[in-house]
This record gives structure tokens, C-alpha cells and sequence, in this order.
């Protein structure tokens, strides 16, 4: 794997991983909540076959990369052009996963004149979307976490505290113990032992030592996100699971229905964790193509 530390215009260091084809098509993958930037060897083998340089980072906060406290979803934007310059590229595509996914539109939206195409899998919807109750159907864990949310405070930061020690408790298995309220039988299913320690290294680089970029993503996701999905104007594709505990679809539904010209897919037999596991690769033929 090769990481290094990108400067920012701000100042800032954001940590990035560059895998696949060094000299294929760039797409640029914003990681999960809670999670850091590390790509799954599945999807940088599919990377290296289609051609594709795969680049993942850690989002402020998470992980090697500085936070950014108070930062809105709109501000990955300057974040992910200044990796492009610091790497010398230009036009990308891009896809983010759950957490990931309203960064990956953002992309979308306001880095138009250099973003080729984006894939959100497992997008939440904004906080106060009309139209939709935007907790209704989450697991157990991921309601409890967001009345923390919008509690705030030390009450927020004790919570997550208390959340990350448990799911990073004991390896996979443990994981699996602490999150299975949101998880689906489907998700549940696609937790083997490869999968699932890939899922706990992930998220014990991301939040082991800090949860400021797990917050901050949350504070970010109940405010206004910088931009409108109806003013997004490059082609996206967006996958979501019937299944999905931790996302539901609904969200994907009241996107699919804003996001103009999008290429919607609601998967009757996918969950969360799923999409990540194993659709990744129809992502980067999608991608691909529009290149």
C-alpha cells in the first residue's frame, strides 16, 4: 500500500492511500462513518485489472488526517481537489460508501468541472429532508447515536466514546457483537472472516486514538450539507439495499427521486455492508464508462 500526507490550502494534512494502476483512470473513494480511508484488497485487485488508480484517504478527523472541526459535507470539495493537484491529476471519478456517500455527491456537485461521474452507495439523505422521516427504520444503534448527536456536547462525545471502546473491544467478532443491531440477516451473512477484518482495521485506524472525524461527520450529516442533490449536474449512480439497517432505503428512494438523470438501483437482495462487499466492482465498470 502506498500512503503518504497531503498538504492542504488550509494547512491541514489529510493521509492518502494511492493503489491500483499507477497509471490508470483516477477514482477517488471517500470511506464509511466511522471508518478510515484503507481500500478493501478486493477492490484494488478489480482496480488493477480495470485499469483504475484507486485512491482512498482519511477523512478530516479520522485516522492520519487533521480534523476539521465544524466542516460541512460541501468542504471534502477543496479537500479532495488539493489531493488531485498534490498528485497531479485532473479529471476523476469517484464513489463513497453510507458516510461516505453525501461526500461522493458533494464531489459531484460542486467539483463539476473536474468530476466525471459518482457513485453513492448507501447515502443518507439530508437531516430535515422533506418528505422523509429520516430515522425511521435504523437499527437500534444508529437511533441511539443520533439522539446523541443532536443532543450534542460532552454528552455526544461520551457516547461515541463509549461506542468506539466497544466495537474496537476485541477483533471482528466483537465488532459484529456491537454493531448487529444494525445489521440485517444479509449483512450479518457477509461478515466472514475477510471481510470482517478488514471492517475492524479500518475502523480501528479510523477512531482508535480519536473520534473527532466520527463527530464531526455526524455534526456535519444533521446540518445543511453546502449544496442541493437537485443542483447536481454530473451523472451519478446510486445503489442502495432493501435491507439496509443502518441507512435505510427510503433514503435512497428520496435521492434517486432529486438527483437529476441519476442511475438509481435499489437492490431487492442487498443490505449495507453488502454493497461494499460485493457490488464495488459494477461501480467501477460504471465509472469507467464515463470516462
Amino acid at each position: 500500500m502506498s500512503e503518504r500526507d497531503v498538504t492542504l490550502r488550509d494547512g491541514r494534512t489529510l493521509h492518502i492511500y494511492d493503489e491500483g494502476d499507477p497509471d490508470g483512470k483516477p477514482v477517488v473513494v471517500h470511506h464509511g462513518s466511522p471508518s478510515a480511508g484503507h481500500l478493501f484488497a478486493r477492490h484494488v485487485e478489480d482496480a488493477q485489472e480495470r485499469g483504475i488508480r484507486l485512491i482512498g484517504y482519511d477523512r478530516a478527523g479520522y485516522g492520519g488526517s487533521a480534523p476539521s472541526p465544524g466542516r460541512s459535507v460541501a468542504d471534502v470539495a477543496p479537500d479532495v481537489e488539493d489531493v488531485l493537484d498534490a498528485l497531479d491529476l485532473d479529471r476523476f471519478a469517484t464513489w463513497g460508501l453510507s458516510g461516505g456517500g453525501p461526500h461522493a455527491l458533494a464531489c459531484a456537485a460542486l467539483l463539476g468541472n473536474r468530476c466525471l461521474a459518482a457513485a453513492s452507495l448507501a447515502s443518507p439523505a439530508p437531516w430535515g429532508a422533506d418528505g422523509l422521516d429520516w430515522l425511521a427504520g435504523m437499527g437500534e444503534g444508529n437511533v441511539a447515536e443520533f439522539d446523541a448527536v443532536l443532543e450534542g456536547g460532552e454528552a455526544l462525545e461520551a457516547s461515541l466514546g463509549r461506542d468506539a471502546a466497544e466495537m474496537l473491544a476485541g477483533g471482528a467478532a466483537e465488532l459484529r457483537k456491537a454493531i448487529l443491531s444494525v445489521l440485517s440477516p444479509v449483512d450479518q451473512a457477509a461478515l466472514d472472516a475477510d471481510f470482517g477484518d478488514f471492517l475492524y482495521e479500518s475502523m480501528r485506524a479510523g477512531i482508535g486514538e480519536r473520534i473527532d472525524g466520527w463527530r464531526d461527520d455526524n455534526v456535519a450529516f444533521v446540518r445543511a450539507w453546502g449544496f442541493e442533490p437537485a443542483d447536481i449536474g454530473t451523472p451519478v449512480l446510486l445503489l442502495h439495499g432493501v435491507h439496509d439497517l443502518m441507512v435505510p432505503p427510503s433514503h435512497g428512494r428520496w435521492l434517486a427521486e432529486r438527483i437529476p438523470g441519476v442511475d438509481a438501483r435499489i437492490s431487492e437482495s442487498d443490505g449495507h455492508l453488502t454493497l461494499l462487499k460485493g457490488r464495488v466492482p459494477e461501480v467501477h465498470e460504471w465509472l469507467l464508462e464515463r470516462f
